[in-house]
C-alpha cells in the first residue's frame, strides 16, 4: 500500500489547468507537481492526503486564509481556501519522515498550512529563488531534487518507532490496529499515541483512518462499492461513504483519484 496519493474534487479537476508532474529522485520526496494558471476568484478543497505538501509560490496569487508558500501537515479533515489571480509554483508532496526532516516535529502542522518562510526562515526566500531561476519545469524538478537531498538526508529523523508505524500503517491500508500496532513495537498504546501525534502531527488512529480511505479511492474506480467496504475494513457500504464525507466533504463519486 503505498502512502501517497490524491483525492480531488472532480469539480477542481474540471475547472483548472492540468498540473504537469516530475518524478523526484530523492527518498522521502512523493511528487512534484507544477501549475500556472490565472482564476477569477476561485473557492477549492483540499482532501486530506498521505503526505506532507510543500508549495513553492514562484508567482502567489491573491490568496484568502493562506500565506504564501504554504505547508499543509496531515489532516483528517478536508480544507477548503480561496484566491485569484495568476497562480505559478510547484507543490512538494513529502513523507511524514522527509517532512519532519526538512521542518521538524510537526505538531504544530496538524489540520493547519503555515507559510513556508515561518518555517524556514530566510532559506524559504533562497530556495524559491533558486527554483525560479531555473528557465523549464524540468529543471525546476532536478534542483528541487539537488536542493532537497542534503537537508532531508542530515534533519531530524523522527523516533525510529514512529516511523516504524507509519510504515506498517501505510501497507496495511490502516487496518492494523492501534493496540496491535503498540504491541508489534513494544510501547502502550497511550505512548505510541502521544510520540506519534507530536512527531508527526496526527495520532496513529487519525493516520490509520485517512491512509484506509486513499486506499478505498485506489479500489473504488475498478472495484464495485461494497467490495472495496469489505477490503478496507469498513462495517459496510454506508460506512464507507460516511467516512469518505466526513474526511473529504464530499462522496467517493465525486472524486477522481
Amino acid at each position: 500500500m503505498a502512502e501517497w496519493s490524491i483525492i480531488v474534487p472532480r469539480r477542481e479537476v474540471e475547472r483548472v489547468d492540468p498540473l504537469l508532474f516530475g518524478a523526484p529522485a530523492v527518498p522521502g520526496v512523493l511528487s512534484y507537481s507544477a501549475h500556472d494558471r490565472t482564476t477569477e476568484r476561485l473557492s477549492w478543497t483540499a482532501a486530506p492526503l498521505g503526505a506532507v505538501m510543500v508549495v513553492v509560490d514562484l508567482v502567489a496569487p491573491d490568496r484568502f486564509g493562506l500565506s504564501r508558500s504554504p505547508v499543509f501537515g496531515l489532516r483528517d479533515r478536508p480544507f477548503t481556501a480561496e484566491e485569484a489571480g495568476r497562480s505559478e509554483g510547484i507543490a512538494i508532496g513529502l513523507a511524514p519522515h522527509a517532512a519532519h526532516a526538512l521542518l521538524g516535529p510537526l505538531r504544530e502542522l496538524r489540520n493547519t498550512a503555515v507559510g513556508l518562510a515561518d518555517l524556514l526562515g530566510a532559506d524559504a526566500a533562497r530556495l524559491t529563488e533558486q527554483v525560479a531561476g531555473a528557465r523549464t519545469w524540468d529543471a525546476r524538478f532536478r534542483l528541487l531534487d539537488r536542493l532537497l537531498a542534503p537537508r532531508l538526508a542530515a534533519g531530524p529523523a523522527p523516533d525510529p518507532a514512529v516511523r516504524h508505524a507509519w510504515r506498517r500503517l501505510a501497507e496495511t491500508g490502516g487496518r492494523l490496529r492501534v493496540g496491535a500496532l503498540a504491541d508489534e513495537i513494544g510501547w502502550t498504546r497511550q505512548h505510541l499515541a502521544t510520540r506519534f501525534r507530536d512527531q508527526l502531527g496526527l495520532p496513529p488512529k487519525a493516520a490509520a483512518r485517512v491512509l484506509r480511505l486513499h486506499r478505498a479511492a485506489t479500489l473504488l474506480p475498478s472495484t464495485p462499492s461494497a467490495q472495496v467496504a469489505a477490503e478496507c475494513g469498513y462495517t459496510d457500504q454506508p460506512h464507507l461513504n460516511r467516512d469518505f464525507r466526513t474526511i473529504t466533504g464530499t462522496t467517493p463519486g465525486h472524486h477522481y483519484h
